[in-house]
């Protein structure tokens, strides 16, 4: 039985195992809505049985959406010298907090 699967969310690879939460880019979903992934790599605990997808594998991984939060605030300056110009802006990315229920 597989263990371990590496999945792509949003541009970005995760290897996950079951329970695991993460904190990936928004998903535009409901809370306690389930979400399937499709898995490009799965293999077992001890590495000795590894199937590779070309590009994506037929099983699918499923996890559960626990929350919608926002990331961290990134602030950017803006800034001329001698002209007294300066502008600060803010920004904090919407973000998707999921837990992986099987592979």
């Amino acid at each position: 039985m597989k263990t371990h699967a590496v999945i792509e969310v949003g541009g970005k690879q995760y290897l996950v195992q079951k329970n695991d939460e993460l904190i990936v880019e928004n998903l535009n979903r409901n809370t306690d809505e389930t979400v399937e992934f499709p898995a490009l790599l799965s293999f077992d605990a001890d590495k000795a049985d590894v199937d590779m997808g070309t590009p994506e594998l037929a099983t699918k991984v499923t996890a559960k959406i626990l929350e919608n939060l926002k990331g961290d605030k990134i602030r950017v300056a803006k800034f001329k010298s001698k002209v007294r110009y300066r502008k600060v802006r803010g920004f904090r990315a919407q973000m998707t907090k999921i837990k992986i229920t099987s592979i």
